[in-house]
């Protein structure tokens, strides 16, 4: 069937938006594809792949990547060894450059795989922190600066979450 101007259908994106509580913070409003949404949806990130490549082309936004900070607990500090820009440079930016962005989104999806698999932040986040025998008695934080590492720490966490220990 050829494609006519009057057969060409309007695809339009609809933000939606989420809302997650915390305990002992206020509540905050999560726009779809963040990288902070897809820590709280990690089963659902899969099927937007396309969505996820396009955020990361046009940059996470600074709110987007203080929103992911938030939402698992940490610091910009505890990322400065991982990510490819310096905070200080990150600070003076509203959005992101890809490589950055790409980072943000890698680590979005790590942390929401690694939440679902452990069933708590403190419990995962104890881990990343803990040397494995099986990547080498490293520490697999330490491990997330580059994209081999990240591979070589999800492949551990789904071993984990599969019963399949090495």
């Amino acid at each position: 069937m050829a494609i006519t101007p009057s057969t060409k259908k309007t695809v339009s994106v609809v933000r939606q938006r989420t809302s997650v509580s915390k305990s002992h913070q206020k509540n905050v409003v999560l726009d779809k594809f963040s990288p902070a949404w897809v820590v709280v949806h990690s089963n659902e990130a899969p099927g937007y792949n396309l969505e996820l490549i396009n955020r990361i082309r046009s940059g996470v936004k600074k709110t987007d990547w203080k929103n992911l900070i938030a939402s698992i607990g940490s610091t910009e500090k505890e990322f400065e060894n991982i990510l490819p820009s310096s905070i200080s440079s990150m600070q003076k930016k509203a959005v992101y450059s890809r490589e950055t962005s790409e980072r943000i989104y890698e680590l979005a999806r790590l942390f929401g795989l690694g939440f679902e698999v452990f069933d708590t932040k403190e419990a995962f986040k104890q881990w990343l922190m803990t040397p494995s025998r099986a990547l080498g008695d490293k520490i697999p934080f330490e491990l997330l600066d580059n994209s081999f590492g990240f591979e070589l720490v999800e492949n551990e966490i789904i071993r984990i979450q599969h019963n399949v220990y090495s």
